[in-house]
């Protein structure tokens, strides 16, 4: 467009140029004069455009130059604008930091102080257990004296492992919960399995202190998983005598509504005979964790013939089956695949009644593949077993920080046994 319009005025310039040198020859002049004056006639009216190109170009430099200076200046008011805000919200930020910083500490002095509680009466029921269990040695056989010796000291010495063993959904197989087991070791590290040291430790009134000890370390593995934000459930196990010490649940109630935030985290865990065995007060102490949002889940079932309301009431979510036992019990009636029990129902419509009762069926021990797929057939969509990995103690550094505070054990169990 430019040069269309410089070729226009190279044009009108030289029409203008030529008009003149024409007048001056018809008035007479000279060939030369008449040259001279179309020469000049150019020049003339080159100089001219370029005096006005110059003024016209200054022009809209001058507007090109008010209109950076407008926009500098609207920069600088947003730029200050934008300086105010970041003042207001470092402002506001330094604030809710140094607030949660005094709820956070608020929060931990408080935690301490009921762990410290909660410590201070397992102490003391450990010492009363320890002190009855000396005070009774009638009936024993020097093997049973032997070994009791043997969990005394492991609880005295905190000779007490916590194993982890994964539950995974199927068939991803990916890990969505772990199962908490604990494990004493003897003074020379050989390690008892609950089958071997139950049998003496239940009659003595051990169980519930190694059940409170696992319940503490579960709790506190729980809070380390939060913080890592490693979204996986602990299936913790706890017993009758626990739930029906109204001493020690108080304590250990208090404990969880500070940790509430973890219900989703933690589940309770009780055999079927226990299920069915427990009491008034067992119940409501099992409601009172329900209304916090912390499930339950039902071990070592034995009968699948089971009263699904009376479990959806108890707020029991997770039902563990031993694979092989329900495989066992398939068998084939007019035609369809039935559990023996459960007559009257398709076997793989089990797990989708449960279901509606809001429970999930986790199919345990499984240790071969083929049992895997007979599983999947009957829409089973959890398992744990030997298949999916073995129990693994969490290591020795993790365990510390998860010690119940002053060694309450040791020191409970030194004191009884009169060391």
């Amino acid at each position: 467009m430019r040069r269309l319009m410089l070729a226009l005025l190279t044009g009108a310039y030289l029409c203008l140029a030529l008009v003149v040198s024409l007048a001056l020859w018809r008035m007479g002049a000279a060939p030369a004069v008449g040259l001279a004056a179309f020469i000049g006639a150019m020049g003339l009216c080159f100089a001219i455009h370029g005096v006005i190109a110059n003024v016209l170009q200054g022009a809209a430099l001058r507007v090109d130059i008010e209109t950076i200076r407008e926009a500098h200046g609207i920069l600088l008011e947003q730029v200050e604008k934008v300086d105010a805000r970041i003042s207001g919200l470092l402002e506001t930020v330094a604030d809710d930091a140094q607030r949660r910083s005094a709820e956070l500490t608020s929060e931990v002095h408080q935690l301490e102080d009921l762990v410290v509680r909660m410590s201070q009466r397992l102490e003391h029921q450990l010492s009363y257990q320890v002190e009855v269990a000396r005070a009774e040695p009638r009936g024993r056989s020097p093997q049973s004296n032997a070994l009791i010796e043997v969990v005394q000291d492991a609880l005295a010495e905190n000779r007490v492992d916590l194993y982890l063993q994964p539950v995974v959904s199927l068939p991803q197989r990916r890990t969505v919960f772990y199962e908490s087991f604990s494990r004493l070791r003897d003074d020379t590290g050989r390690i008892m399995m609950p089958a071997e040291y139950l049998a003496v430790a239940e009659p003595e009134g051990l169980t519930a202190a190694i059940d409170n000890l696992l319940l503490f370390r579960c709790v506190q593995i729980v809070r380390r998983l939060a913080k890592q934000d490693r979204k996986v459930g602990i299936f913790c196990n706890i017993s009758l005598a626990s739930l029906s010490d109204e001493a020690f649940f108080a304590q250990f109630l208090e404990f969880l509504q500070v940790n509430k935030d973890l219900h989703g985290a933690l589940i309770f865990e009780l055999g079927q005979a226990a299920f069915n065995d427990r009491g008034p007060v067992e119940a409501r102490h099992m409601a009172r964790l329900a209304s916090l949002g912390f499930r339950f889940s039902l071990d070592k079932v034995t009968d699948l013939d089971l009263d699904f309301q009376d479990l959806a009431r108890a707020d029991v979510k997770f039902l563990k089956v031993g694979a092989q036992m329900m495989l066992d019990q398939l068998e084939e009636q007019d035609g369809k695949l039935v559990i023996a029990s459960l007559p009257d129902l398709n076997a793989e419509d089990f797990a989708g009644l449960t279901r509606r009762y809001g429970i999930e069926v986790i199919a345990e021990k499984v240790e071969h593949e083929r049992q895997v797929v007979d599983v999947l057939e009957l829409d089973i969509g959890y398992a744990q077993g030997h298949l999916f990995g073995e129990p693994r103690a969490i290591r020795d550094s993790i365990i510390a920080e998860a010690d119940p505070p002053q060694d309450f054990m040791r020191g409970a169990l030194r004191r009884g046994m009169g060391r």
